[in-house]
């Protein structure tokens, strides 16, 4: 008998709006998160710390606990904190870092985890993946996705634009990872999950061609939604393919490279995809992505954050080494140094300096 319908892993609920989080407690009962109100709480130094004293008294059964750090090891710690306490559940109180920590330490002790997100900085938010520094550098960690995630429109006004930006980099570099898993099917066989494919897709067009600004409500809450898609896309592939490819590699290798001077992650995906894009010969799309990367103030080119032509050629060469196994435009080309250097001169040529 044919299967006809598939399971489909996503949060049991999406909270997306202004005031999302005055009932907090209430949404955790009602979806049957956590009638108890027990609850490990973990917050980050800035925003979670100040939203701390305002939730506080709508959890009383909560128990706070204070993350340093978005490392592998303060997940660990913040795991063997919370064992044997009985929890319902695991909240992230914060922005990307303190999501993943509490990701990857409610895995490692059998909790749901409750993402809420202060900040739009990457999709990280709704993904089946921590990203964690660890002693090599960084890595990624598969783990279940959040169980619920609310996002408070007007918490995300009060943070600072860039982690806004940062968001909006991410979600627009999905167009370049899908080209790239397309490209990889192409040529290596590799299979490409068209659901999965066609959420990560949406979810940079819908960024990609507002005609919004980050100070519209209206803007905000498309972003949430594609960084949403973004992370589901993920989970319904099993991978983080749907929105990593070149863009991505090129950021991990600046991060590996040069990690006391790497920009934010949406800000250097940002320029890999606008890159990838003129490196497969999609002008005109390169040239869009430049463009409105442009009109919400983020940088198009490696100058602007603070790296040489030379360290970029540098990164670009060095990206494939990220992530083994993954077939991008850069190992389709497989470009040695001067032919990267020549791309590069011509790429912006082609976007405008």
């Amino acid at each position: 008998m044919p299967v006809l319908t598939r399971l489909i892993p996503s949060p049991v609920v999406v909270d997306i709006n202004g005031g999302a989080l005055d009932d907090l407690a209430g949404l955790l009962a009602d979806q049957r998160v956590s009638s108890s109100g027990k609850l490990a709480v973990a917050i980050s130094g800035g925003s979670g710390q100040k939203l701390r004293d305002r939730l506080a008294p709508e959890l009383p059964g909560a128990d706070w606990y204070s993350v340093a750090g978005g490392s592998l090891d303060s997940a660990v710690k913040l795991a063997d904190a919370m064992r044997g306490k009985r929890y319902d559940a695991v909240v992230g109180l914060g922005g990307g870092k303190v999501i993943d920590v509490a990701k990857y330490a409610a895995a490692r002790v059998g909790l749901p985890m409750v993402a809420v997100a202060t900040n739009l900085s990457h999709d990280g938010i709704c993904s089946p993946v921590s990203t964690l520094d660890n002693d090599n550098g960084r890595g990624s960690y598969g783990v279940p996705q959040p169980i619920a995630l609310v996002i408070d429109l007007d918490v995300i006004r009060d943070t600072p634009a860039r982690f806004v930006r940062s968001g909006i980099g991410d979600a627009v570099s999905n167009l370049s990872a899908i080209a790239d898993w397309e490209l990889s099917h192409r040529e290596t066989g590799e299979p490409v999950d068209g659901l999965a494919a066609a959420m990560a897709r949406s979810a940079g067009e819908s960024v990609l061609r507002h005609p919004g600004t980050i100070a519209d409500d209206d803007f905000l809450t498309t972003l949430a939604e594609g960084l949403v898609l973004s992370g589901i896309a993920m989970a319904i592939s099993g991978d983080t393919r749907p929105s990593s490819g070149a863009c991505h590699e090129i950021s991990h290798a600046f991060d590996l490279l040069y990690p006391q001077r790497a920009a934010s992650h949406g800000e250097q995906v940002g320029i890999g995809a606008a890159f990838a894009m003129y490196l497969r010969g999609a002008t005109a799309e390169a040239q869009h992505i430049a463009d409105v990367l442009r009109r919400h103030s983020l940088p198009v080119l490696p100058g602007e954050i603070g790296f040489s032509d030379a360290e970029f050629v540098s990164a670009v060469e060095y990206a494939p080494q990220t992530r083994p196994g993954r077939y991008t435009i850069l190992e389709h080309l497989d470009l040695d140094t001067d032919a990267i250097r020549d791309a590069y001169a011509d790429y912006v040529k082609a976007i405008g300096s």
